[in-house]
């Protein structure tokens, strides 16, 4: 069983920043080598791909609206994924998920059905 614990959410006024990590542990994980994800999740609304990451470090973006604002990154030596974002927008507004797909370490994939693994959310909450 592998276990994902996101933090970092919060509330901030627009044009801030956060970061959120997300940290891997159990089963002997070789946490380098999957690719993981963010998603994001609006009541209401279908969750969406933000970010992902793969063993090579290449990473892929959901929206073109987090382009240029969000980045991913990783520390293998930690099991632990960022979403370092900046110049955050309430349309950020969400609950943060990250994700790891066990069955891929270079493809990316964005449907949130193709990873098994999710934290349990972190809210993040941006004000006008």
């Amino acid at each position: 069983q592998v276990t994902l614990v996101e933090s970092g959410g919060g509330l901030v006024q627009a044009g801030g920043s956060l970061r959120l990590s997300c940290t891997a542990s159990g089963r002997a994980l070789a946490f380098g080598k999957y690719v993981m994800g963010w998603f994001r999740l609006v009541p209401g609304a279908d969750r969406e791909f933000v970010a992902a990451i793969n063993w090579s470090n290449f990473t892929k973006y959901g929206p073109d609206s987090v382009k240029g604002r969000f980045a991913i990154s990783r520390d293998n030596d930690k099991s632990t994924i960022y979403l370092q974002m900046n110049d955050l927008k309430p349309e950020d507004t969400a609950i943060y998920y990250c994700a790891l797909d066990s069955d891929r370490t270079l493809t990316m994939r964005t449907g949130g059905g193709d990873y098994d693994y999710w934290g349990q959310g972190t809210q993040v909450t941006v004000s006008s």
